[in-house]
């Protein structure tokens, strides 16, 4: 079995219990250096904007349903760079 780093785990908690949704998925493509999060499933986005931050946010009907994160290994904790409120 892989070792797990529960440190870092257990200090992502605050953040995610502060996310408005349930349920997350999440999944990472190291080759794109992609993170996809869904909130919904299943979702069939019908409409998505690229933010100033390389992050693209899906809607189905007006609602936020999933974020696609580029560039994401490059990403730190705290950064706050053109943060903006979608939901």
């Amino acid at each position: 079995m892989a070792p797990i780093e529960v440190k870092k785990i257990l200090d992502m908690v605050p953040q995610m219990l502060g996310i408005p949704y349930v349920r997350i998925w999440s999944s990472y493509d190291n080759k794109a250096d992609v993170l996809y999060l869904n909130f919904k499933k299943p979702s069939h986005a019908d409409d998505s904007e690229l933010t100033e931050d390389d992050i693209i946010i899906r809607y189905e009907k007006g609602e936020v349903v999933g974020m696609t994160i580029l560039n994401a290994s490059k990403r730190k904790i705290g950064r706050k760079k053109h943060v903006r409120r979608v939901l």
